[in-house]
C-alpha cells in the first residue's frame, strides 16, 4: 500500500491510501477519488518526501486526523464492514461472477473478492457496477 499526500482544485490537502501508482490512477479517472472537505473530483498528487525505511526498529506513528475526517473513515469502516457481513466472497472469481449478475446469468447478490487491475477495467468497460472497498490496518496497528 502506498500513501499518497493529495489536494483538490480548492487548494484542501488529504492524504489516502492506494495498492500502487496505477490504482490511484486508474481510480482518479474513473472519478473514484474525492475530497473529503468539499467532494470535488478535481484532485493532484502532493509533492512529497519519500518514506525512507532504516534497520532500526521504527516506533509507530498514528495518523492525526480531524473530528471529520475521524467521522469519514468510522463511516468507511462501517460500509466495508457491512459489505463484507451482508455480501458473498467470491475470493479472486469477483470479475467472473460479477459479469454473470450484470449479463443475468446468475443469481443478483451481493458479492465482494478481488479482481486484478485488468479485470476491473474490463468490468468497467462492460459496464459493470463496483467499488473497490477500503481496506484498514487491524485495529491492533
Amino acid at each position: 500500500m502506498i500513501r499518497f499526500s493529495l489536494h483538490c482544485d480548492h487548494a484542501h490537502e488529504f492524504e489516502a491510501w492506494f495498492r500502487s501508482n496505477d490504482d490511484y490512477e486508474t481510480q482518479r479517472k474513473r472519478c473514484f477519488v474525492s475530497c473529503p472537505e468539499c467532494g470535488s473530483q478535481k484532485v493532484e498528487k502532493a509533492l512529497m518526501a519519500p518514506a525512507v525505511s532504516t534497520s532500526r526498529k521504527q516506533d509507530k506513528i498514528a495518523l492525526a486526523m480531524g473530528e471529520e475526517q475521524r467521522k469519514v473513515m468510522a463511516a468507511l469502516k462501517e460500509m466495508s464492514e457491512n459489505v463484507r457481513k451482508n455480501a458473498e466472497n467470491v475470493g479472486d472469481k469477483f470479475a467472473e461472477e460479477a459479469r454473470k449478475i450484470h449479463f443475468g446469468e446468475a443469481e443478483a447478490r451481493g458479492i465482494y473478492g478481488a479482481a486484478t487491475l485488468d479485470e476491473a477495467k474490463g468490468l468497467a468497460e462492460d459496464g459493470v457496477d463496483f467499488m473497490p472497498l477500503p481496506v484498514f490496518p487491524d485495529d491492533r496497528n
